[in-house]
């Protein structure tokens, strides 16, 4: 479980991240980035570099899988919205956490030290049997499979879920 505050949570490399903000954040010549309208109203996630934001359903303790995989992995078949990105992660260490929470107490993941791809699944599930914060919304697996890509890819829905989505 995660907490989504601000219906959110970010798989993050965390030092590579907060040094490219660091020099390139207030760049006008870089494209827009992180939650664009299209990332809001379409993909449901927010892709910076070396970040993606998964937009949540909830703001509230939700349930989330993350799996490494030597190759793409195959599609849930249960899965309401499946969207892919690429996160670079040269430091090989992937932090999760959420605006509210403080990135050093966010759990960590070691994956392989290079591009991966990212495919964030929306699979609809029952509310978790844990006492959580009672937020509306419905209940969502965020299930995110990572695996070493050898090229750089644009986002990628594979599965667009309704809209709009989160109710």
């Amino acid at each position: 479980m995660i907490d989504a505050d601000h219906g959110q949570f970010y798989l993050q490399d965390f030092p590579a991240y907060d040094d490219w903000m660091a020099t390139h954040a207030m760049d006008p010549n870089l494209p827009p980035a992180g939650w664009t309208h299209e990332a809001v109203h379409i993909h449901r996630i927010g892709v910076e570099a070396h970040s993606i934001s998964v937009g949540t359903a909830r703001d509230d303790l939700v349930e989330s899988l993350i799996n490494v995989h030597a190759s793409a992995p195959v599609l849930e078949p249960s899965a309401e919205h499946v969207v892919e990105a690429d996160l670079d992660v040269p430091n090989g260490e992937l932090t999760v956490y959420s605006p509210g929470v403080d990135p050093a107490e966010g759990p960590t993941l070691t994956v392989p030290a290079v591009l991966l791809r990212a495919r964030v699944s929306y699979v609809p599930s029952e509310p978790p049997d844990i006492v959580t914060n009672g937020g509306p919304g419905d209940h969502f697996l965020y299930r995110i499979d990572l695996w070493p890509t050898g090229q750089a890819r644009e986002v990628a829905i594979l599965r667009q879920g309704p809209d709009p989505w989160a109710g």
